[in-house]
């Protein structure tokens, strides 16, 4: 069976084809104003299970997640207590916690993570490039793409033009052609008033307010916009086209919309073949979101419940639908994880019991093994049906118990046994059985990505000699470490 996946550009189902030899897969990651909340672990996870699946039937996948830490919204927590005082300051911290949300899910690494801040000269050659071709204009030192240019505008989202509500703030308006025109590049720092409305303190906002930083440009000191970051990143680290787009289905418009315009108008070629849009986490009939406050924080969940019963959560439900947070479903994912790992142990055991020469063929074991991975696969081949893998992966933990009630064991069915939870279940769904849950394998990836980050910014101060005795050091302990057009990489 082929992978068919829900494309929202097509509105269709699909059969995916990469275009190359490698899975280009793109991830819209987070503004990194606060720490992450289950609703932006939802994303993640349903785009780890992709990669993993992609990964399972044999592709090479290049997986790109950005962090955006250039916002009003970091901005305005400049100077509250403990969190920096600068933009970039406050933004690192958020960064550290949301990598230790991610490793504490047990997520693939991302080939890449890269950051607003770090990609802003690629930001102004693609605003040049729009403006050259047509598609943009400068206008009080700020620069807007210019919507009625892109004849496709709107085919994401299926809107016309002369129907879309204005984007962008009151102050920007008056300086746009058309009210649906979207910032490139913004004129100087963030305004008081910006700051003022995304304060999450009782501070006051004065003519000091912190405005966030600025960078040189051919049309003055300013800011990139919004929608232009992912256009740079994604084109930066994986192609002018990708074969996959993954994000929040909130972001269908205006952001992914924006995205298309000012990604095909500066290239000619289309940017994402296949767009994967994951339904929103709800609580009490709301999304899940910081503006809200009804969210619960990543690492609150971990505290209490364990990556495996967020995983488990999340796979009841497919990545295209809605999803609903209650303690009650949080419950019967427990239930549900509990069951697969007494099943997993109760296997386990009960080969370490018997010889593994023993003849002993238990038909129904057997069958119900063959009957799991098939099902499994058909369901993720389905769109990456999870809801129905998992529910494959329950009756099979049925099976086991049944058959370990009655004597003798069937070594070999067993043993197969074992192998599909921690191939399927584990190797593809993420979820970690056996008594190791990964703790100490994440500790040390994110020991050697802290050495890393020293590495760099010792080479960063020009103490290249101190950054070659850290890989070095490295190195003794079995870790290699690349440095490529790409960034650092590690393997060991």
């Amino acid at each position: 069976m082929t992978l068919s996946v829900t494309n929202t550009l097509t509105g269709d189902r699909e059969e995916f084809e990469p275009a190359g030899d490698e899975v280009l897969l793109y991830v819209c990651g987070l503004t990194v104003s606060d720490d992450a909340h289950l609703g932006h672990a939802r994303v993640w996870t349903h785009a780890d299970v992709m990669h993993r699946w992609l990964s399972h039937r044999g592709y090479d996948v290049r997986h790109v997640e950005n962090f955006t830490d250039v916002n009003e919204k970091i901005v305005a927590r400049v100077g509250e207590a403990d969190l920096g005082e600068s933009e970039l300051d406050v933004a690192e911290g958020f960064v550290g916690s949301i990598v230790s949300d991610m490793r504490g899910l047990n997520l693939k690494r991302a080939t890449v993570y890269p950051r607003v801040s770090e990609h802003v000269p690629e930001i102004i050659d693609l605003v040049e490039t729009l403006i050259d071709r047509g598609y943009a204009y400068e206008t009080e030192g700020s620069v807007y793409f210019d919507v009625t240019a892109f004849d496709d505008y709107g085919k994401l989202s299926n809107q016309r033009v002369e129907e879309m509500e204005a984007q962008g703030e009151p102050d920007e308006r008056s300086e746009k052609r058309n009210p649906a025109d979207f910032a490139l590049w913004k004129a100087g720092g963030v305004s008081p008033s910006d700051v003022a409305e995304h304060r999450t303190d009782d501070r006051s906002v004065g003519d000091d307010a912190p405005s966030g930083e600025t960078w040189e440009s051919p049309w003055g000191e300013g800011r990139p916009g919004w929608h232009i970051e992912c256009s740079a990143m994604s084109t930066a680290h994986l192609d002018d086209t990708i074969d996959i787009h993954v994000g929040g289905h909130d972001l269908v418009f205006p952001h992914h919309e924006n995205e298309i315009a000012q990604s095909e108008a500066a290239t000619g070629e289309q940017f994402a073949r296949y767009w994967l849009h994951t339904g929103l986490l709800e609580t009490a009939g709301e999304k899940m979101s910081s503006s809200l406050g009804n969210y619960f924080y990543v690492a609150d969940a971990l505290e209490e419940f364990g990556p495996n019963v967020i995983r488990t959560f999340y796979c009841s439900t497919n990545y295209g639908s809605s999803q609903t947070y209650s303690e009650a479903a949080m419950n019967e994912a427990r239930e549900r994880w509990e069951r697969l790992e007494r099943a997993h142990e109760t296997a386990v055991e009960a080969c370490d019991s018997v010889d593994a020469r023993t003849k002993v063929e238990a038909d129904d074991l057997r069958t119900a093994v063959d009957r799991t991975r098939e099902e499994f696969a058909a369901a993720m081949d389905d769109d990456f049906g999870v809801r129905e893998a998992t529910a494959a992966l329950l009756e099979l933990a049925s099976a086991v118990h049944r058959h370990v009630d009655d004597a003798p064991y069937d070594y070999v069915g067993l043993r197969r046994a074992v192998e599909t939870f921690e191939e399927l279940g584990g190797d593809a769904l993420g979820l970690e059985f056996g008594d190791d849950d990964g703790g100490d394998a994440r500790l040390a990836d994110d020991l050697i990505e802290l050495v890393l980050d020293v590495r760099e910014a010792e080479r960063d101060a020009g103490n290249y000699e101190r950054a070659d005795e850290l890989r070095d050091d490295l190195e003794t302990l079995g870790i290699t470490v690349e440095d490529g057009d790409e960034g650092t990489t590690y393997r060991y």
